[in-house]
């Protein structure tokens, strides 16, 4: 049998299919019905009658791997000089925006070997060397990876520090949620769109500011504190340092050891007031993260866990009704470390002992 090239599937998986066929083809010597070979096979009926009708007309011998029909057009060398081509992205071969399409991968592959692929054939390409159609991340324009990375490094090193030090190693962020819920995916019928109702015109909010803790041999922690908006058009819709300041005294309450606290650059997080409380207290020590880099917060995780769970397509009647549904999702996540410690591996990081 004989596999088309971009079929999808490797050297390995041919292999494995061959075996697969082998063994049916013991099977059919011995008379048995297609429908059982296939439940024990675990493949589908379709295949195994075609592989006897194959082995009908040739034997064994016709149901082995010959190999793909024809050789592939771009060898590996060429793809490889392609994907090179494709990390420039679509801006350095004139288009204006940042996707790749099947059609302007076609394009590139005849600008670069002159060579005329299908659409189809490109898909099978991609696909066959490992790509897939992905949503891509987004990064600030302003962000430096070259900092990025060594602050990666930076924060690394932090939490070697804290673990020689006996310390927890606490990320924190804030987040707001409004009455507007996030959109997740739903069953419905073809071609009838589900709607969800939600308030259009509430400008009520939740800020709510959480500390992941981390610490060798300890399971990890979430501590967290909200702020509901009161309405007042004048009034402060986000924490000041005084929250801050009460967030982590109680942290080290809860905690019950030293804090190597990392949190990023907003204003309020460099007040005076909480330069000299950290100052002023041994148990605490602060880093910064690089600009533009959430990446390297858990916390970020966390926002992520509410957003796609408790909070997605909910219709909220009220502002209680949304802090009491924001308070279950924190807890579900407290009573889980391994949410926790998913969301520090996320960003590369990890805490050993030393």
């Amino acid at each position: 049998m004989r596999y088309p090239q971009g079929g999808g599937l490797t050297a390995e998986r041919q292999q494995s299919r061959e075996e697969l066929r082998l063994r049916a083809a013991e099977r059919f010597a011995r008379g048995e019905g297609s429908t059982a070979i296939a439940r024990d096979l675990r493949v589908s009926v379709r295949s195994v009658q075609r592989w006897r009708h194959a082995w009908a007309g040739g034997g064994p011998r016709s149901l082995r791997s010959q190999g793909p029909a024809s050789l592939p057009r771009l060898n590996e060398k060429q793809f490889a000089q392609l994907e090179a081509e494709l990390a420039k992205g679509p801006a350095a071969h004139g288009w204006e925006d940042q996707r790749w399409t099947l059609g302007r991968v076609k394009t590139v592959i005849g600008r670069r070997f002159h060579l005329t692929y299908t659409i189809q054939g490109v898909r099978k390409l991609l696909v066959r060397n490992g790509w897939s159609c992905q949503v891509p991340a987004r990064r600030a324009m302003e962000r430096d990876d070259d900092a990025v990375r060594v602050g990666q490094g930076g924060v690394a090193l932090r939490g070697r520090l804290a673990a020689a030090r006996g310390a927890w190693l606490v990320f924190e962020d804030e987040a707001g949620f409004s009455m507007t819920p996030s959109q997740a995916k739903t069953w419905s019928r073809r071609g009838r769109t589900r709607v969800v109702r939600v308030r259009g015109r509430s400008r009520r909010r939740i800020s709510i500011a959480a500390l992941t803790c981390y610490k060798p041999d300890h399971r990890s922690r979430l501590i967290y504190r909200l702020r509901r908006d009161d309405g007042d058009r004048d009034g402060r819709k986000s924490f000041s340092w005084r929250d801050y300041r009460d967030l982590l005294i109680a942290a080290h309450q809860q905690l019950d050891g030293p804090i190597v606290l990392i949190w990023d650059n907003l204003n309020v997080r460099k007040a005076a007031g909480l330069r000299e409380f950290a100052e002023a207290r041994d148990w605490l020590t602060i880093y910064y993260l690089p600009p533009y880099a959430p990446d390297l917060n858990p916390v970020e995780g966390i926002w992520s866990l509410l957003r796609r769970g408790r909070l997605s397509n909910v219709a909220f009647s009220t502002p209680e009704h949304l802090a009491q549904t924001v308070r279950r999702g924190l807890r579900h996540i407290q009573y889980r470390s391994h949410l926790l410690d998913g969301c520090l591996t996320e960003t590369g990081l990890t805490i050993r002992p030393t």
